[in-house]
């Protein structure tokens, strides 16, 4: 650890890359899949549970926190660190995304947005000094500029407007954000499907001298190989001793493609929200404890693994737990799920050093392929 940001690549393989993040709180393993805590809590996980399973960094959120408790609260409460009793790293988004997609009314202009929040209704506006000054509440380590992401399809126009915004509200973020030793802010790539959006996006924030740099956007819907192109696209104009970060993704195949293309972190509410709903990532596949089939099967989810929740526990429990809505079941299943992307990880990371990712994910791929399992 250091009293600094800093950032190493330790090996490559092709594209991929593994190194380290080192902040006064911790250091971050690359690449590296950060669990979502929205609202100060990684769901149905007690945080100990999260960094046992290999979890070096979670990520909060500043539209939910600044709702509810509010930003200014939990200051007072000492921080995010403290209220929610993980002291190791921590990375706020900017809470643009959830402006866009989560509040009732709301008004864009260049100054930022008014928005109504869809807890009560209550009015609000975010700005990108709001937003760099909520984050600094929580007392996160990195912290996203403000930015607009735009829904997938869209018009090259409206890709366009919403890229050069975010251009501008870029750099009041980084004006912002100043110099807070031991922290970090990252820019966000944004232009949608269009490449040489993506790419203007790109060479502008590479010019503003933020800690890393973030590819958002994606995941919103598009499929898999417009998200992939847009990484191959952006991937040679960012800098090559930055982090870089895609946001919001995503399945265990986003995953092992996107670090292959040269991606260093990654965020998703999928694994928890899978686990909620009965569905289990693991070695050997996605099962779905919904399913029929699984009512009397006395096997446990994977016998070879290394999670306690997916070797110790047969299927037909599962199943049952699921069916009954009961609280253990997602815990359980969030617990397999959350234990299957710190493995991967890990797996990736080794991989990388050793010159084998190729192997891994051919491996890794085709043990998924078995489905439903045996």
């Amino acid at each position: 650890m250091t009293e600094t940001f800093t950032f190493s690549v330790r090996a490559t393989d092709g594209a991929a890359r593994t190194g380290e993040i080192s902040m006064p709180r911790g250091v971050i393993r690359t690449p590296a899949f950060m669990p979502v805590g929205t609202a100060a809590t990684v769901k149905a996980m007690y945080p100990g549970q999260v960094r046992d399973l290999g979890a070096d960094i979670v990520l909060g959120n500043t539209y939910h926190l600044m709702l509810r408790p509010g930003a200014e609260r939990v200051a007072e409460l000492g921080g995010l660190h403290t209220f929610m009793n993980w002291p190791h790293p921590i990375l706020t988004d900017s809470g643009g995304f959830q402006v866009m997609s989560l509040s009732k009314l709301r008004k864009l202009n260049e100054n930022g947005v008014t928005f109504q929040s869809h807890i009560d209704g209550s009015r609000h506006v975010l700005t990108p000094e709001r937003s760099m000054e909520i984050q600094d509440l929580l007392g996160s380590d990195i912290q996203m500029q403000f930015d607009e992401c735009v829904k997938m399809p869209c018009s090259d126009a409206e890709a366009e407007r919403a890229m050069r915004l975010s251009l501008r509200w870029a750099e009041r973020s980084r004006k912002a954000f100043g110099g807070k030793p031991g922290r970090a802010t990252f820019g966000i790539v944004q232009g949608a499907a269009v490449p040489a959006l993506r790419v203007e996006s790109a060479r502008a924030l590479a010019d503003m001298d933020f800690h890393g740099l973030a590819i958002g956007g994606l995941a919103v819907g598009e499929p898999q190989d417009v998200m992939l192109a847009m990484i191959d696209t952006v991937e040679p104009h960012l800098p090559q001793a930055k982090p870089r970060y895609l946001m919001g993704v995503g399945t265990p195949d986003d995953i092992i493609e996107s670090v292959a293309r040269g991606v260093d972190m990654f965020d998703c509410v999928m694994p928890t929200r899978a686990g909620r709903h009965g569905l289990a990532y693991t070695r050997i596949g996605r099962i779905n404890l919904r399913n029929a089939r699984h009512a009397a099967d006395p096997a446990p989810l994977d016998a070879l693994s290394s999670c306690p929740a997916a070797r110790d526990y047969s299927r037909a429990y599962l199943h049952h737990l699921v069916k009954s809505q009961e609280i253990l079941g997602m815990m359980l299943l969030t617990w397999v799920n959350l234990a299957y992307y710190q493995e991967l990880m890990a797996g990736l990371r080794a991989a990388i050093a050793a010159g084998g990712l190729r192997d891994f994910i051919a491996q890794t791929k085709a043990g998924w392929a078995q489905g439903e399992g045996r």
